[in-house]
């Protein structure tokens, strides 16, 4: 009999969405393998690399079992992904904004060596897209 893991393991990453359809519709744009059918669900999970999940809830499901919860004031969480060199950060920033999405920071060069931009998903949480710089 195998003893049981004493430390917490880091299994995913949740957000609390007030549009599941449109939530799940601007991380299809990122990439993410999320079934068509997971718009009207509750709660959905797409699986990231290194086996992690990223994890959506509606409000109303979150009631269910904390009827308490509030929404935060001003960004929920914050969430980046690696494009594949700085010319895709731009290209995909470009793009997010003509689908409707909000830019909360145009791409430019970090002083930390990344090409770096802030997309707003629907729910108003900030993604990073990022790609390191030649020569960083």
């Amino acid at each position: 009999m195998s003893t049981p893991n004493p430390t917490p393991v880091f299994t995913f990453i949740g957000c609390v969405v007030d549009d599941m359809a449109a939530t799940l519709a601007f991380y299809r744009r990122l990439g993410l393998d999320i079934p068509a059918d997971a718009d009207t669900q509750p709660h959905v999970e797409a699986a990231l690399p290194g086996g992690l999940l990223l994890v959506w809830d509606t409000a109303a499901n979150v009631r269910s079992f904390a009827p308490d919860w509030e929404a935060p004031r001003g960004g929920r969480i914050g969430l980046a992904f690696t494009c594949a060199d700085p010319a895709a950060v731009d290209r995909t920033h470009d793009a997010l904004v003509a689908a409707g999405y909000t830019s909360h920071l145009a791409p430019f060069d970090a002083f930390w060596g990344q090409r770096y931009a802030t997309v707003l998903d629907p729910d108003g949480n900030g993604v990073d897209l990022l790609a390191a710089l030649p020569g960083a």
